[in-house]
Formats: C-alpha cells, structure tokens, sequence
C-alpha cells in the first residue's frame, strides 16, 4: 500500500469518502486539498457501466472548454502546401511537412500537446504510430484533429482555446483535465459543466439508463472527491 505524506493526509481528512458532492462543491473542495507547491491540474475521473469491446458502447468526442485549461497548447500541424500554408496562418507552434521533419517527429525532437493533419498527410502520418498513439496525439477524424486547409484555422483556434478529447479507455474508464487549481471555482464549475453536457450528448447506442457509475474530481496528487452522477449529467451549458 503506498505511503502518503502528510499534506495529503491532512487533505484526505477534509474530505468524507462516502459521500457524494455536487460538482461545485466538489470542484471548491478539490482547490482547498490541493497539496502541491506547483499550480496542480484539476482532473475529472469517471468509471462507466460501459463495455468498451462492444462497438456500440464507445465514446470518443471532443469538447471545447469555455475557459480553457490554464495553460499554453502547443500545436504541431502535419501538412503540405495550402495546409501548410494556413497552418502558419493561424499561429501553429509546428509544421511537419517533409521527411526531415517527420523523422524529427519520430525521434522525439518536437514538444507538443495537440496534432493536427491533413487528409492527404495522414499515410506518412500513420508511420508515427508507435510515437503518437501511446501518448494520445495521433491526428483522428472522430476527435476533430484531421482536417482540410481551409478548417485548419478553426481548428488550430479550438486546440488552443481549451478544446480537449475525452474517450473510454480499455477498462472503461475516462480521464479529463478541466483546467487548474488556480482558476476560480466558477470556472471549473463552467468548463465541468461543459464536459459533462458533452459526454451526456455523447451517450452511445448500446448504453442503458445511466452510463456513468461513477465520477472523481481529484487535483495532481491530490486525493479523490466523488461527485453526485446523476446531478454532474444533468448539466446543462447555456448559450
């Protein structure tokens, strides 16, 4: 069993593990636990009923948060030509577009949290699958990611604005970052309300009833806070 420190054992003992919080008090509580000297992340972890071997119980969608995630997105941009060109245009970090740097891709050399591709990129783009796929980053048509010149700024803008990807893992859970410790609580209250209001529009065919067993609002090596489902998918975003 893994030892913890004292500041997050004086942050455990705020909290009641058996009961179930709405989200803003959650989110409120999850701030005042937070035990890290550095500006933690605040995650949403949600355990499904879903079986994720069954085609017609995946999730996987996008969704853009209305206040971001609090800090700078870096995005690389495989594409030639035109798609090259608007990339630039619209204030890509990175632009792929030849061998010498998709090898630089492949060995590690770029830094980046998003990637965006061109149709016409994506078979020298799928080479990289072995870099990209273990760390979430290869370009997709379902997640927004794969798109022609003339959507590449919109898309660019929504990576950088807060647009994050929110799928069902292998063990049917998700994981999504909804911004910092350091935002107020309204606006992690906004950007989860913007989350669950996505997942709830993304309820798959095959899901019975209420999909979502359960859902944690934790900050980085912070512990969990367990937040009412059925409240946290009532959610609604106005606007």
């Amino acid at each position: 069993m893994a030892k913890h420190g004292k500041n997050y054992l004086a942050a455990r003992a705020k909290i009641d593990p058996e009961k179930l919080y709405s989200p803003l008090d959650a989110l409120e509580l999850a701030k005042e636990t937070s035990a890290t000297k550095f500006d933690s992340t605040v995650e949403v972890h949600i355990r499904t009923m879903l079986d994720p071997r069954q085609a017609d119980q995946q999730i996987r969608d996008v969704v853009v948060l209305p206040h971001g995630l609090g800090k700078t997105v870096r995005v690389l941009v495989f594409a030639q030509g035109e798609g090259a060109t608007a990339a630039r245009e619209a204030g890509a970090d990175m632009v792929a577009d030849d061998d010498e740097s998709l090898k630089a891709v492949e060995g590690g050399a770029m830094d980046f949290d998003v990637a965006i591709a061109t149709p016409d990129m994506m078979g020298k783009v799928g080479r990289l699958g072995r870099v990209l796929g273990p760390r979430g980053l290869m370009p997709n048509p379902k997640a927004g990611t794969v798109v022609s010149a003339d959507d590449m700024g919109r898309a660019i803008t929504e990576a950088k604005a807060g647009r994050v990807e929110f799928r069902l893992d292998k063990t049917a859970n998700m994981h999504v970052a909804i911004g910092k410790v350091s935002f107020d609580a309204d606006k992690l209250f906004d950007n989860f309300a913007a989350l669950m209001d996505a997942i709830r529009k993304s309820k798959p065919a095959g899901a019975k009833g209420v999909f979502l067993k359960r859902i944690t609002v934790a900050t980085t090596m912070g512990p969990g806070i367990k937040v009412e489902p059925n409240e946290a998918l009532s959610l609604e975003v106005s606007g």
